[in-house]
């Protein structure tokens, strides 16, 4: 019997059991609470992963299960600015094994770890291979939004602010994406232009084509929590930048909608 929802906090313990015959993917929203300049709120990056993830499997709920966002993250360097808060990288691996190991005795087998927050990136790649190294009749992926191609294509048919710098951290982008998601809360008259960080060919911040990775206090890198140009940012740009970070997401979930799941080889 087909349930029909995809919001999994919606449904009801016998729907979760019924649900899982259909073999859909589960999304878990990842973000995290912290600073994101003078004009935005510090749920930014939750409330960002939680509206692409919403219109993605919107578009698909027959096919996709969407999890309520993990809203706290790892964001120790952001501390001297009020507002983050933190959880210790360990934790926040544990935290995110555990879900996807309710996840997985439940009967789940395809799972989007769909991360919104940077610095979270490379523990949340972490727990995706952890989960399948526990699990290896389940697959389960990391996703960082606007990465692939497409996406890139999409972010850069918008982009006026220059590069390096003019989009990293409630910038252009992320403002203009919250512009389109709740305006109300954006205080433009208090959006200033921040690249304040120092030049570098190596050590630079900007969402793409970053050589190396060396993240430094916050408070070293930008004068108000900003890094990038939120000023350029509009309500236009961010509803295309959050349709196509939806569409970007839709194809991940084909893919692993598709992909056989192969039993392990012990060749000793």
């Amino acid at each position: 019997m087909t349930v029909d929802k995809y919001r999994y906090a919606d449904m009801t313990w016998p729907e979760i059991r019924d649900v899982t015959a259909e073999d859909r993917v589960v999304v878990v929203p990842v973000g995290t609470i912290e600073d994101h300049g003078p004009h935005l709120p510090v749920d930014c990056d939750v409330r960002i992963i939680d509206a692409i993830t919403e219109r993605a499997c919107r578009q698909r709920p027959t096919d996709t299960i969407l999890l309520p966002v993990v809203t706290h993250g790892y964001s120790p360097h952001h501390m001297d600015f009020p507002g983050p808060i933190t959880i210790r990288w360990n934790v926040y691996v544990e935290y995110l094994l555990d879900i996807t190991d309710s996840l997985i005795a439940h009967g789940f087998r395809r799972i989007i770890l769909a991360n919104g927050h940077g610095s979270n990136r490379p523990l949340t790649n972490i727990a995706a291979r952890m989960t399948i190294v526990n699990h290896p009749e389940a697959i389960c992926c990391d996703y960082f939004y606007l990465m692939t191609a497409k996406g890139g294509e999409a972010l850069s048919a918008v982009r006026e602010s220059e590069f390096p710098g003019g989009i990293s951290h409630a910038c252009e982008m992320e403002t203009s994406a919250y512009l389109a998601i709740a305006p109300d809360l954006v205080q433009m008259d208090k959006a200033a232009k921040d690249i304040s960080f120092p030049q570098s060919d190596y050590f630079y911040y900007d969402w793409f084509d970053t050589p190396s990775t060396m993240l430094e206090y916050w408070s070293t890198l930008t004068k108000n929590g900003v890094m990038g140009d939120p000023t350029l940012a509009t309500a236009e740009k961010g509803e295309a930048i959050l349709a196509a970070a939806a569409e970007e997401l839709l194809m991940v979930v084909s893919e692993l909608k598709r992909r056989e799941i192969r039993p392990r080889i012990d060749h000793h």
